[in-house]
């Protein structure tokens, strides 16, 4: 047997038993992770930038302490800029033979720094799932490693949940963004869902029934303490704000844009708070809505008055006529009406898609159905000394 075998062979057998394991990081998320390392035989020191201490483990007070004897060294910490601060104190106090493990959500190219900087003791390993999942040890771990690291690593990865092998740091980050994206599609289709019942006057209990029989209802069932509309009876387990973050990072790391769970189409959202209290968020508010309705009663009338309520004097409304490009200031655009409703004006019908609202200025989407043709409105309104008014539209004629 060769020496680095050999070597290997020993580390292996050393990691087995229990050891050292510094987790820096003891939000939720690592404190969970170091209880639950602890309850299962592992020698665990903490440290937090917070100061917060656990109730289970051991802390220190100084990362470099927590750090010099540990030969696994576990980051559960918020964001990349985190993960770079806290990996840059204690690297001079790190055993050449630790092991960095680093089950924090970043962006790729974070992740692929990371990696770049610590070299082959590097264990990139977000995780999939939450707090209870933690203590469970039932997390979904995606892995990226030097085999020789992953495999020292890996009776902590065990006592932790499942593990998911990936080729490299950046795609481990990118498949952990991905994952939180489909959350937060969840969230969103919760929320509507949840807004369409109260419309209709539907008892919320009720509705969270039915919908724990459908596609949401893991996500229901999970959440339901976050959804009766009362103080949460229990903490939060993913937060708002960090749902934001990672939408943030898979917006810019895809240069895609994203509606996140906690976007800008209700009312604020605490970032502390678990993220089904944005599925219970109010709609945006009322007075953002009255141009586009007072933009409807305009095409339902044909009164220019009404056009004159919605829009700013300055306005302008584009688009193509005819195959032509047009815009029309706002005068000219109410000389398009007579003061009459269309003569089909029964068979018509107009919605408002979407708002989203962002501080004093705001977009929104209606769909109209004109007789044979449809019309797509993309607004973009401005909070005025007066009120809400659309600065401008443009639009797209289905024919």
């Amino acid at each position: 047997m060769r020496l680095s075998q050999l070597w290997r062979c020993v580390n292996l057998a050393l990691m087995i038993t229990p050891h050292t394991v510094a987790v820096l990081g003891l939000g939720r998320m690592g404190d969970a992770i170091a209880t639950r390392l602890a309850t299962q035989g592992h020698d665990v020191v903490g440290w937090t930038r917070s100061g917060h201490v656990s109730g289970a483990v051991r802390t220190a007070g100084d990362p470099n302490d927590a750090v010099a004897k540990a030969g696994l060294v576990l980051l559960s910490l918020f964001d990349g800029p985190a993960c770079r601060q806290v990996v840059e104190a204690v690297r001079g106090s790190l055993r050449t033979d630790t092991i960095v493990l680093n089950t924090s959500t970043v962006a790729p190219a974070e992740a692929s720094e990371l990696a770049r900087r610590i070299g082959r003791s590097y264990v990139h390993a977000p995780v999939l799932g939450s707090v209870p999942a933690a203590a469970d040890g039932a997390l979904r771990i995606l892995a990226a490693a030097d085999q020789d690291a992953l495999d020292l690593a890996r009776p902590v990865l065990r006592t932790l949940g499942t593990v998911l092998r990936v080729d490299d740091a950046p795609t481990a980050a990118a498949l952990k963004l991905i994952a939180n994206n489909s959350l937060s599609g969840a969230v969103l289709a919760l929320r509507d869902s949840l807004r369409q019942a109260d419309a209709l006057g539907l008892p919320r209990a009720q509705v969270l029934d039915v919908l724990e029989l459908g596609q949401l209802g893991g996500l229901v069932a999970r959440k339901r303490a976050f959804l009766t509309g009362r103080p949460a009876p229990v903490p939060a387990e993913f937060t708002v704000g960090a749902l934001a973050k990672d939408m943030a990072l898979l917006a810019a790391a895809s240069d895609t844009p994203l509606r996140s769970a906690a976007g800008p189409a209700c009312a604020p959202v605490a970032p502390e708070a678990d993220i089904a209290v944005a599925a219970t968020a109010p709609a945006v508010e009322e007075a953002v809505l009255e141009p586009l309705r007072a933009y409807i009663r305009g095409h339902a009338t044909g009164a220019p008055a009404h056009f004159r309520a919605a829009f700013l004097p300055t306005a302008h409304i584009e688009g193509l006529r005819d195959g032509v490009f047009v815009s029309w200031r706002l005068d000219e655009y109410c000389a398009l009406f007579d003061g009459r409703p269309g003569p089909d004006e029964p068979a018509r019908s107009r919605r408002i898609d979407a708002v989203d609202v962002h501080g004093t200025v705001a977009t929104a989407t209606m769909t109209l159905s004109h007789g044979p043709d449809t019309f797509t409105d993309i607004f973009l309104l401005v909070r005025a000394d007066d009120g809400w008014r659309i600065a401008n539209k443009a639009y797209h004629r289905h024919s």
